[in-house]
């Protein structure tokens, strides 16, 4: 079964996904008049929450709903993602990673601000938001198969079983390994004749799972708001951190940028120099990083308390920016600078850990591990939420809350699986993902235009 799941994986990422998440993106930048460049001053603005409408329908505000977003994208993503993607591709795949971010603030500018322009109702009355919707009363019920294979995919596309996995990596090689707490012949936790650094992963797993369920079984409006909480702290403590690493190296960082851009027109960091894996494994990693295209965002920003579709969709643009641009490109440096990426073997989450412990011994790996468990548990507690309305959207409001406790089992599951197997299930399902959204994206583009315009003109006014 692993082995079916990621041949599915490397088959549907190939160049069709990749012409479509970027090649569409492209297209929507430039339709947008370039927007993602010339407002993002204006959608900085928006943040101060000066034009928040309690009264407004939706569930969060505005800032609730970015922060939700950014809890799922800035995370794992950027700091297992990143090392996948220099593993597998090279630093020339960070490249790709930047140009998908950039046409990526516009899709999810587009994306976000449709999924407030059609808006839907579930099957309690409850005000929803996403792609689904989108489909459904922006293009019609005889385009609601596509919400359909959206929904499917997202149920088994947004488990936590890749921040589980890598969660467990983490705490396992900074605490339970030096310790001699993981099992084999190094350890020294044995109680009743069993040896119980066996069965860590479980034991993590289950834990983990109990933290995720005191929050998710809140609702979006819990979760909501321990990620706006949580979210300004990890990316504070994370950025901090990397700042020390990369000023400490501050004399090779231009080396270190030039050979990003260098490798991603030669592919000299991979076998063969092929270019177009690098590229490929770039667009791959940003899709897992920031979402744009996917049609996860669109379903928190849905539920936002706003009338101004466009303005939504500026506050949501932020989102690809902050994650690809600023935070993925920072761990990018520190793995590089470090020279980790070509001298271990480790892959996602250790590799990181390995930087970060050459360029800050002693602590360095304490505070990845601080920011990787912050990470973590905030993306599950957002995660939760998107899989939610995928189940409601396809079953109805009466047994949606039946799929937390699915959610929360599979954590457990992520916890012992191979980074493979769950790297490529998450890949695959996003990638399904993603053809329904652009589909619905393009298709009612020149209405965001329209909206875009009239706003504009109404903001000059004011």
């Amino acid at each position: 079964m692993g082995d079916l799941i990621i041949s599915f994986s490397n088959w549907i990422w190939g160049t069709p996904m990749l012409i479509m998440l970027m090649g569409g993106g492209l297209i929507l930048f430039f339709h947008s008049g370039l927007l993602p460049f010339r407002k993002i001053g204006h959608s900085i603005r928006l943040l101060s929450g000066k034009y928040d409408d309690d009264l407004a329908p939706g569930q969060i505000t505005s800032f609730q709903a970015l922060s939700s977003a950014i809890a799922a994208t800035v995370g794992l993503g950027n700091i297992s993602g990143v090392a996948i993607a220099i593993n597998m591709g090279g630093p020339g795949a960070i490249f790709w990673m930047w140009v998908s971010a950039f046409v990526g603030m516009a899709t999810k500018y587009y994306t976000c601000t449709l999924a407030i322009m059609f808006r839907g109702k579930d099957s309690s009355g409850e005000i929803q938001g996403g792609p689904m919707y989108v489909i459904q009363e922006g293009m019609g019920k005889k385009w609601k198969f596509l919400s359909v294979i959206f929904c499917t995919a997202g149920i088994l596309g947004l488990l936590a079983i890749f921040q589980a996995n890598q969660l467990t990596a983490v705490i396992r090689a900074v605490l339970l390994i030096p310790a001699g707490l993981d099992g084999g012949e190094t350890s020294r936790f044995v109680l009743a004749g069993v040896d119980l650094g066996q069965s860590t992963r479980w034991i993590l797993g289950v834990s983990m799972m109990v933290l995720v369920a005191i929050v998710i079984l809140g609702g979006i409006k819990r979760i909501a708001s321990v990620a706006s909480k949580m979210v300004p702290f990890m990316v504070a403590l994370y950025f901090i951190t990397v700042i020390m690493i990369v000023f400490k190296y501050i004399g090779d960082v231009p080396e270190m940028l030039w050979f990003i851009v260098e490798d991603a027109f030669t592919g000299k960091a991979i076998a063969g120099g092929a270019v177009g894996a690098v590229i490929v494994t770039g667009a791959r990693r940003a899709a897992f990083s920031n979402e744009a295209g996917i049609g996860t965002a669109p379903m928190v920003h849905g539920a936002s308390k706003n009338n101004e579709p466009v303005r939504e969709g500026l506050i949501a643009m932020l989102g690809p920016f902050i994650d690809t641009i600023v935070v993925c490109t920072l761990t990018a440096l520190v793995i590089m600078l470090t020279g980790v990426w070509q001298t271990t073997e480790h892959d996602g989450v250790r590799l990181t850990l390995n930087a970060f412990e050459m360029a800050l011994p002693g602590f360095g790996k304490y505070l990845l591990m601080v920011a990787v468990l912050v990470f973590a548990l905030s993306t599950m507690f957002t995660y939760s939420y998107y899989g939610h309305k995928c189940f409601n959207y396809l079953f109805g409001a009466s047994k949606a809350d039946y799929y937390n406790y699915f959610y929360l089992a599979t954590i457990v599951l992520g916890a012992v699986a191979s980074l493979e197997v769950v790297i490529s299930l998450v890949d695959g399902m996003y990638a399904i993902m993603a053809i329904p959204t652009m589909i619905s994206t393009l298709y009612l583009a020149p209405k965001v235009k329209a909206a875009s315009v009239d706003y504009f003109k109404r903001m000059k006014n004011v």
